[in-house]
């Protein structure tokens, strides 16, 4: 299901994947793509049985960023952004886990995306660049906070300043790849680690993600106020009870989302 350009598949498990289609494009997002892709993120998050969602691209690319040879669409600067950013949000505050799985082109607002996923694979085919500056352009799709937080200030810089290419391994050293894998076998790990998360508590995953990400510019008295007003809300659910019973009577847990 999904647009010509944006093509989403539920595998009935509770993985649902999506996969940027415009691959004579290189996956290239236009207008109608963003404002897509945020519809269907909304989508996710309020569906209980999409469980983990992996975020992948057709034909052997991931994402070449927005499409500057795109028709004009009369937007000004503000609003085009203002369409840019609700994607980003949706993305970043998507409560279920997000996994990018990377093969070809991840530049531009292509490598923020897999930036602004919970865990990103990549095969050695992957290529990364914040290109921005080769085109005139400042960083966007969160690039800024997500290169600042992920690498430190000088790193970010270098990376935004030059735009260069990086290879997936280049990238991984840096500390903004989880796994580099052999060519073509990126939706595979993806898969691999969905279906991991599918055997977790989906509401304390989504407590520990909303966690995480909170402390990343929070302090510290906040983060630990925010986690224990987290376990809290844990230990009133089904799942949590559940976790601990098949704990102690040593066997797998059985998680209803509830």
């Amino acid at each position: 299901m999904g647009s010509g350009d944006l093509l989403v598949e539920r595998d009935g498990s509770g993985v649902v994947t999506v996969t940027l289609n415009r691959p004579a494009r290189k996956n290239a997002m236009t207008r109608e793509g963003w404002i897509e892709f945020t519809r269907v993120l909304e989508e996710v998050a309020a569906r209980a049985d999409d469980r983990v969602l992996v975020l992948t691209g057709a034909g052997g690319e991931f994402c070449s960023g927005a499409d500057l040879g795109a028709q004009g669409s009369g937007d000004s600067p503000r609003r085009a952004m203002q369409i840019v950013n609700a994607a980003l949000f949706a993305l970043r505050d998507l409560p279920q886990p997000t996994i990018a799985a990377v093969s070809g082109a991840a530049v531009g607002a292509g490598f923020n995306m897999a930036l602004a996923c919970d865990l990103a694979v990549a095969d050695e085919t992957a290529r990364f660049s914040q290109i921005f500056s080769r085109r005139g352009l400042s960083v966007d799709f969160g690039g800024t906070w997500l290169l600042t937080h992920m690498v430190g200030l000088h790193r970010a810089k270098e990376l935004a300043f030059f735009g260069r290419i990086l290879s997936a391994r280049e990238v991984h050293d840096l500390g903004l790849l989880n796994r580099v894998v052999p060519a073509g076998t990126a939706l595979e790990r993806a898969g691999e680690w969905a279906r991991e998360l599918l055997g977790l508590a989906p509401l304390a995953l989504a407590q520990t993600k909303e966690l995480l990400n909170s402390a990343a510019s929070g302090d510290f008295r906040e983060s630990a106020l925010r986690e224990a007003a987290a376990q809290n809300l844990n230990g009133a659910t089904e799942d949590t009870r559940e976790a601990i019973s098949a704990f102690l009577e040593k066997r797998e847990p059985v998680f209803r989302n509830r």
